[in-house]
């Protein structure tokens, strides 16, 4: 299973649907850095050193980061969207086969709508550096 690492934006439903998959998830909260406005550059830093891939909702800082060649264990970032049971299952789905080829590769859990259907289905795009 994967080991993550939320920043403090991303949804604590989505940190336990994850846990109920049983990856291993430490928040910025259980970590003791939630609310101190912590740098992005310093969160994908305590993320690395702690052999973590940080998962976030925040897209562009982070793709910014991914782009200009930072080091990282790999960085998710998921779609601010109320079906955390139904990203969370595309998501692990993605990680089974992926868990240790993520270093330094940055995935995006995305929603593609399905014409006349009512249902969402999730998809998953890698960003090149």
């Amino acid at each position: 299973m994967a080991r993550l690492y939320s920043n403090e934006n991303l949804a604590i439903d989505l940190v336990e649907a994850l846990r109920n998959f049983n990856h291993d998830i430490l928040s910025s909260n259980d970590a003791g850095q939630a609310n101190q406005g912590i740098p992005d550059d310093e969160v994908l830093d305590y993320a690395t050193l702690n052999d973590r891939s940080v998962i976030t909702f925040n897209r562009d800082d982070f793709v910014a980061l991914h782009r200009n060649g930072v080091n990282h264990v790999g960085i998710i970032i998921c779609k601010d969207d109320r079906d955390y049971l139904g990203q969370a299952q595309a998501l692990h789905d993605y990680l089974e086969n992926q868990v240790d080829r993520l270093h330094n590769r940055l995935i995006r859990v995305q929603r593609q709508n399905q014409p006349k259907s009512s249902q969402k289905l999730f998809v998953i795009r890698e960003y090149l550096r």
